[in-house]
């Protein structure tokens, strides 16, 4: 069935926390726009992550939400990084419908140095290194997993890299991060983090208009694509450099208002939003499986006091078990 559109007049805007599709006939692209809040605030607020590994880890939910949100079947999507930085592992992990949690590992002494020395920027905390990408349709199917590497470059640059270079598709990404301060109702101090992100791709009808040069695995003509970029693609590129982060993180600027100032001229639709979660898949059932799976001797060096906890990385919930529970039959 398809989706209905409607007319920036005609709308409630989406608000914090929900996904906006959008399409520029004019331009032949399509995307998704979001801005997080409430999620963005449970997840980092619950690790209590230093400033910089906060609003790293930030870039990455807002990533995991515009990617995985644009599957069409029930799985799971999967963002991580592996570098040799201070922050050297990033997890967020999208599953369908409407499910999204992350976390970041990082070294604290390496953390203080870096941020002493004033090295904090994304490429600097990750090192060099691997991104990630991973699809999983369910039991019984193959994984797909697209892998580029971390090579001083953004976020932002290498997912457009990514879909270059894996799936041939000119995409452009933009994610912004900011930490806002005011007064609640009582007068006191407020902390809270937001992120805005949004993802462009080039997506006509004649695939030669989509050649690029080549790239590991490409079939473009760097000569070709010099002298003839397509001007529609071009066009997208250039206004949405034009974004800054208060556009994508300021809670007055509605996304759709957003969408409207950069491509109203050629004719933009935004579709129904949707919603995103702060919901985590672990479970007792799910840990005790694991468990069950242990050596006796594995049971008895992870107990204390005939207990065996485990916390979960994600939701930082913490599951207790008897080792009664693991006896040998």
């Amino acid at each position: 069935m398809a989706e209905a559109t409607v007319e920036l007049n005609d709308l409630d805007f989406a608000g914090d926390d929900r996904v906006v599709p959008f399409q520029v006939d004019g331009l032949d692209v399509r995307g998704r726009a979001v801005q997080l809040g409430p999620l963005l605030n449970a997840i980092l607020g619950r690790h209590d992550y230093p400033a910089p590994v906060a609003r790293l880890l930030a870039e990455a939910i807002v990533l995991t939400a515009l990617l995985g949100s644009s599957l069409k079947f029930e799985g799971k999507f999967t963002m991580q990084t592996k570098g040799n930085g201070p922050v050297d592992l990033l997890v967020a992990d999208f599953s369908t419908p409407d499910s999204l949690r992350a976390y970041a590992r990082f070294d604290e002494e390496a953390l203080a140095a870096a941020v002493t020395e004033g090295r904090i920027s994304p490429p600097e905390l990750l090192g060099e290194g691997i991104l990630a990408f991973t699809i999983d349709q369910g039991r019984g199917m193959q994984p797909y997993q697209g892998i580029v590497p971390l090579d001083g470059s953004s976020l932002e640059e290498i997912a457009g890299v990514y879909f270059r270079q894996s799936e041939q598709i000119p995409t452009r990404v933009r994610l912004g991060v900011a930490e806002l301060f005011d007064r609640d109702e009582d007068g006191k101090p407020r902390h809270n983090w937001r992120a805005g992100g949004l993802v462009a791709q080039f997506l006509p009808e004649a695939p030669e208009r989509m050649r690029h040069p080549d790239l590991h695995g490409g079939d473009g003509d760097e000569r070709d694509f010099d002298q003839a970029e397509d001007d529609s693609w071009t066009e997208v590129r250039s206004l949405v450099e034009t974004i800054d982060t208060d556009e994508l993180t300021d809670p007055q600027v509605a996304i759709e208002r957003l969408l409207y100032r950069l491509f109203h001229e050629r004719g933009v639709r935004v579709y129904e939003p949707q919603g995103v979660y702060d919901r985590c898949s672990c479970s007792r059932d799910k840990l005790k499986g694991v468990l069950q799976g242990f050596s006796a001797e594995e049971i008895e060096a992870s107990q204390e006091d005939g207990q065996i906890a485990v916390t979960c990385e994600f939701c930082s919930t913490t599951y207790r078990f008897e080792t009664a529970e693991f006896a040998a039959a």
